[in-house]
């Protein structure tokens, strides 16, 4: 089989222009707590302020403007567990097309609520029985509608780029950045733009515990399949890379390390009594890696992390935090 032609940076910069006006350019906040904490230079980037409160509006929105007239007659198609669900249905929403997702059946509440509200159809499965793509794939035969899988697609890829792409304008060249690590679309444009605008920055994936299919398919060379991960950082329950992400993530990263849901639960924690914010599970594991020391960090170091999103069930939320 014939190795994909991968996206390049030419593309993130293509997707850029595309998103301008439309997507937020979210702040980069800092913590002179956080700084003394870990002895660096932290700068935090809040994609949980970005359109539907995730970085993956930027994906979504991408891939969307680009179909052609007759593919956004048709209709999108998508499965996912709530962020980019969520991102699609805006996405389709501001573009004029109808868009279908494929959710689990335990999907965050709220996350379901925000899709729909958007004016996505929203179609549940169960994802410790079910294969989601598998879902997906039959729904598009019966409805011809153009499938934008949640990270394993080039404009996808290309959208999420944009975030770094941001970051490093605003503040500089980094020596570290981390992002969380799910399927691998946020990391993989991630190391897209690092790679053109500060290339001396080493890059460093973050998944759960419990779900390290990314950190094993980087130890063995290739693409390791796990049972869906059972953690709160829902949006990185994925049990494996994609076609696409993996040779980029493989060719381009440091390293991927992982954080446990206790070690999520204390950074979110942190953000919302020192930085007065909200950010999910998953939007935390980057954050976890650099506040619980799990990356070794020089003194003075400038370390950028990707905070990928603040959608969360308040009462759960709040459970979390005062447990």
């Amino acid at each position: 089989m014939s190795s994909p032609v991968l996206p390049t940076y030419a593309d993130v910069e293509a997707a850029a222009a595309r998103i301008a006006g439309v997507a937020h350019c979210t702040p980069v906040l800092t913590s002179s707590t956080a700084d003394a904490l870990v002895g660096a230079r932290v700068f935090f980037k809040c994609e949980n302020f970005q359109r539907m409160g995730a970085f993956k509006f930027r994906g979504g929105y991408n891939a969307i403007s680009k179909l052609t007239p007759a593919q956004k007659q048709a209709g999108v198609l998508t499965f996912s567990s709530g962020n980019h669900a969520q991102a699609i249905a805006l996405a389709a929403k501001l573009l004029g097309v109808s868009a279908t997702i494929v959710m689990p059946l335990d999907a965050p509440a709220a996350k379901r609520a925000a899709t729909e509200g958007y004016g996505g159809k929203v179609v549940t499965y169960d994802r410790y029985k079910e294969d989601r793509a598998a879902v997906a794939r039959a729904l598009q035969e019966k409805t011809g509608a153009v499938l934008i899988p949640p990270y394993d697609h080039d404009d996808v890829i290309a959208g999420q780029g944009t975030a770094a792409k941001e970051l490093i304008e605003e503040v500089g060249q980094l020596d570290y950045l981390l992002t969380p690590l799910g399927g691998g679309g946020l990391l993989s444009g991630s190391l897209l733009s690092a790679g053109a605008l500060s290339p001396a920055c080493k890059v460093y994936g973050v998944e759960p515990e419990a779900g390290n299919d990314g950190q094993q398919s980087l130890r063995k060379g290739e693409v390791v399949r796990i049972d869906t991960p059972k953690t709160l950082a829902d949006g990185a329950a994925t049990p494996y890379l994609g076609d696409i992400t993996f040779p980029i993530i493989k060719q381009r990263v440091t390293d991927i390390v992982t954080v446990s849901d206790a070690q999520l639960v204390q950074t979110m924690k942190f953000f919302a009594e020192r930085m007065k914010m909200v950010v999910e599970p998953t939007g935390c594991l980057a954050a976890a890696a650099v506040l619980q020391k799990v990356v070794s960090l020089p003194a003075g170091a400038r370390v950028g992390v990707v905070l990928s999103g603040g959608n969360v069930d308040l009462a759960a939320y709040g459970k979390l935090l005062a447990g």
